[in-house]
């Protein structure tokens, strides 16, 4: 098998693999930022190069997303977890008619009970019975006029699912928990009143979270929100309202820069996805049944591959035997257990041509 570096070889569902001429930045980071001489650690977030650092960022996201005028590019803390709470705080409280959500998978699960304290919210889909295997089809979504705001995840982490189109009515707002495709692909982020996305699976480390929101979502906020939760709080401090993330806000500037320079922007991005997720879905494929994908194939997400073996048994002797191979993070997520291939934008094609050799290998031997 090829040798690689341990980093490269990172399936994780999150925190993901981060590119490899990034890290070298971060290695030199850690020591000293190039232009200030400090350590990143320890540079102060109110400093002017930090400021900097956060502008240049903002500019980098909207760039690659094209993002007009009228949308806020903010970066908080909380993980996409507050953001299950700030959501409802800031476009459900109060309201009368329910807010729609889509319940399809781990994540989306999550969301419904924090909503839930805030106002009405109505199930509009649910995969739970068919144990989250597909995603529904437009005809199963029946979307509501008059709902505050459509809620949905474009990709489930722990089943393997992703969204290929936008859902919903151009009338009602749409807010989409995008955590784990955010920046993977080119998004019509302008269909969207807001986007939220952590950062650990596509574009940084853990600790920041990047929020992008329009302009109208703002003007109907409550008055009378914690100056924490509330998205102005941070809009009018430039995302410094309490000190924030240095480390982490500085990295994702870095992937940033990667996406633009390196690899030429997001269309150049979502095709060296497409090709890593056809090559490993193609080893699935070409099993004869073998390794099982959980997802129904044209729900299929290209940053997750969840699988299984015959036997739980199995699936711990090829956890092993990766592990073995210097293959990390294959295993599935405690809920459904199996395995699970992450397939992020930090992963490089070669490393997924490594994985899907060692797959025919085991197989070879214990078919």
């Amino acid at each position: 098998m090829t040798q690689m570096n341990p980093n490269s070889l990172n399936f994780s569902g999150g925190p993901g693999a981060l590119p490899e001429s990034v890290l070298q930045q971060v290695q030199q980071a850690i020591i000293a930022v190039p232009e200030v001489g400090l350590s990143v650690l320890g540079i102060s977030h109110r400093s002017d190069w930090f400021a900097a650092v956060v502008a240049e960022l903002e500019r980098n996201i909207r760039s690659l997303l094209g993002l007009p005028d009228s949308y806020h590019v903010l970066l908080l803390q909380g993980g996409a977890t507050q953001q299950f709470s700030m959501v409802p705080m800031t476009l459900l409280h109060g309201a009368t008619a329910p807010a729609d959500y889509l319940h399809t998978g781990y994540w989306s699960g999550k969301v419904l009970a924090e909503a839930r304290r805030e106002g009405p919210i109505r199930t509009l889909w649910s995969g739970q019975d068919s144990g989250f295997t597909r995603l529904p089809d437009d005809g199963e979504l029946a979307f509501a006029a008059d709902a505050p705001y459509l809620h949905y995840v474009s990709n489930e982490t722990v089943e393997g699912l992703q969204f290929q189109r936008v859902l919903g009515r151009d009338d009602v707002p749409r807010v989409c928990d995008m955590s784990s495709d955010f920046l993977s692909k080119p998004c019509e982020a302008e269909r969207f009143a807001l986007i939220y996305a952590h950062a650990q699976k596509n574009i940084g480390p853990a600790g920041v979270t990047v929020v992008l929101v329009r302009d109208e979502v703002l003007a109907h906020a409550p008055d009378d929100l914690p100056g924490f939760l509330d998205y102005r709080s941070h809009v009018k401090a430039h995302s410094n309202f309490n000190t924030p993330p240095v480390f982490a806000i500085y990295v994702v500037l870095l992937v940033t820069r990667w996406l633009l320079n390196e690899v030429g922007g997001l269309h150049n991005m979502a095709a060296r996805n497409a090709a890593k997720a056809e090559l490993l879905y193609g080893v699935l494929d070409a099993s004869d049944g073998y390794y099982r994908g959980r997802a129904r194939v044209q729900d299929r997400s290209s940053m997750n591959v969840s699988f299984n073996l015959a036997t739980p048994a199995l699936e711990q002797q090829f956890l092993a035997e990766a592990t073995a191979a210097g293959l990390s993070g294959l295993g599935g997520h405690r809920s459904v257990g199996g395995l699970r291939a992450s397939l992020y934008n930090g992963l490089t094609l070669p490393a997924v041509e490594v994985l899907a050799g060692f797959m025919d290998d085991f197989r070879r031997k214990h078919a």
